[in-house]
């Protein structure tokens, strides 16, 4: 596989894993999480709170987007602009928007993948409101 191919199989990997953490599904079930965020992951979310690999993994699911609305009857994440960029072998950055319910954010998201490993995990999270004036 040439080296463009190879970059863009790791976008293509990281955003597919990033589109998997934001179903309710996925965010209900520590187990499912605990697979796509990396041991040593931390996020600043769009509150400024900084959370670390536990906390996330136990919040996750009473979080906005989280199994409690997986019924159909909540707000849902909805992406836009997502793309990616190999920084390094095994590192991939993702940015993308979110609409949640009205609320809109810019997201900021690392993917590596260990040597070793098959899978991404997402190593580190921003995400930033965006004010309703801005365009």
């Amino acid at each position: 596989m040439s080296q463009i191919s190879q970059q863009t199989a790791d976008v293509n990997a990281a955003i597919d894993a990033e589109l998997q953490l934001l179903d309710p599904r996925v965010r209900g079930s520590r187990a499912l999480a605990a697979r796509l965020l990396d041991p040593e992951f931390v996020e600043v979310g769009a509150s400024g709170r900084r959370w670390t690999y536990e906390e996330m993994l136990d919040a996750l699911p009473e979080l906005d987007g989280g199994s409690g609305e997986s019924d159909g009857g909540g707000p849902r994440f909805e992406p836009s602009r997502m793309g990616g960029v190999v920084l390094a072998p095994g590192i991939v950055h993702l940015t993308y928007e979110t609409d949640f319910g009205g609320r809109r954010a810019r997201r900021s998201s690392l993917w590596r993948r260990r040597d070793g490993e098959t899978g991404w995990r997402m190593y580190y999270h921003q995400a930033t409101p965006v004010p309703a004036a801005a365009e």
